[in-house]
C-alpha cells in the first residue's frame, strides 16, 4: 500500500520583483552610473493608513474598516489610537482614530502590482499621479478617496465609502532616483512637475510651445500696424503732423524788437 503524500509547492513569486530584478535594475545602474548592485534604489515597505473620522465611538464602523483594509491589503490591520486627548477634536486619550498595515517582502510586491495594474487605472477623472509627492529622502505618498477603486471590494456590502493614504518607501537617497524606480515599476505619473531634469520630449515640447508664443506675438504686432496704416489712409488729417513755422518766418526776435524801438526814438530826438 502506496502511503499518499502532499507535495507542498512553493508559491510563485511577485512578477513584479522579476520585473525589478531583470529590467529595472540594469536600467537604474546605466541610468545614474552605479557602482555596485547595492546602491540601486529599491522598495522596503509600503504603509496603508485608513482614518476612522466619526467611527472613534462606534465598532461597527471601526470592525467593518478593519475588514476592509485587511481585504485590500490582505494583511490584518493594526488599531491606532490617540496618544493625548485633544478636547477641540472630542478625542480621548487611548480612543482609536485610525487603522494601518505596514506590507513588506511579497505581499508588498504584490500590492504594488494591483495598485498600478488595476486600482489607480479606476481612479475617476484619473490624470496621473502626482509627481511632486516626494518627501525629498526618497519616499512617494498619495491619498486614494474612495476605496471601491480596488477590485477586492464589494460595492454593495460597504456601508460607508472610506479613503486611505498609501506610503511607499524606497531606499533611494533623492527624489529623482526613487522617481525613476517607481516610474519604471510601472506607476503612472502625470507630465508636469516630475523631479530632475526634464526629458527630450518635455524639453522639445517646451520649445515648439515658445516658438508659437513668438509667432503669435509677431502676427499680432503685424495685424496691428496694418489697422494704423488703413486708418492713417481713410483719415490722414487726423494722422498728419502740424508744421513748425521756421526761425525768422513771421516771428521777430526780442533782440529785433529792441533794436526797431531805439532807432524810432533816434529819430523823434533827430
Amino acid at each position: 500500500m502506496e502511503a499518499a503524500t502532499v507535495q507542498s509547492q512553493a508559491a510563485p513569486p511577485p512578477r513584479l520583483r522579476e520585473r525589478y530584478e531583470q529590467e529595472v535594475v540594469p536600467a537604474l545602474t546605466r541610468r545614474f552610473g552605479y557602482s555596485t548592485p547595492m546602491q540601486v534604489p529599491r522598495l522596503r515597505k509600503i504603509t496603508l493608513n485608513m482614518g476612522l473620522g466619526d467611527a472613534k465611538q462606534n465598532a461597527k464602523m471601526l470592525e467593518a474598516a478593519q475588514t476592509q483594509l485587511a481585504t485590500i491589503a490582505g494583511q490584518y490591520p493594526n488599531v491606532r489610537r490617540a496618544r493625548k486627548s485633544i478636547a477641540s477634536f472630542k478625542v480621548r486619550e487611548g480612543m482609536p482614530v485610525g487603522v494601518s498595515v505596514t506590507l513588506r517582502r511579497a505581499r508588498m510586491w504584490e500590492f504594488l502590482d494591483r495598485l498600478c495594474s488595476i486600482a489607480v487605472p479606476r481612479i475617476r477623472d484619473f490624470r496621473g499621479l502626482n509627481p511632486r509627492s516626494f518627501d525629498g529622502r526618497g519616499n512617494y505618498s498619495m491619498g486614494v478617496r474612495e476605496q471601491l477603486i480596488f477590485p477586492e471590494i464589494d460595492y454593495d456590502s460597504i456601508d460607508e465609502v472610506r479613503g486611505l493614504d498609501v506610503t511607499i518607501t524606497t531606499s533611494a537617497q533623492t527624489d529623482e532616483e526613487a522617481f525613476e524606480l517607481l516610474l519604471r515599476l510601472g506607476m503612472p505619473f502625470a507630465k508636469e512637475g516630475r523631479p530632475g531634469k526634464p526629458d527630450a520630449d518635455v524639453e522639445a515640447q517646451e520649445a515648439a510651445e515658445e516658438e508659437k508664443r513668438k509667432e503669435e506675438a509677431r502676427l499680432r504686432a503685424e495685424a496691428e500696424q496694418a489697422a494704423l496704416e488703413q486708418l492713417k489712409e481713410e483719415n490722414p488729417e487726423a494722422y498728419a503732423k502740424p508744421e513748425q513755422p521756421e526761425a525768422g518766418e513771421g516771428e521777430e526776435t526780442p533782440g529785433e524788437d529792441a533794436e526797431q524801438a531805439a532807432e524810432e526814438e533816434n529819430q523823434e530826438n533827430g
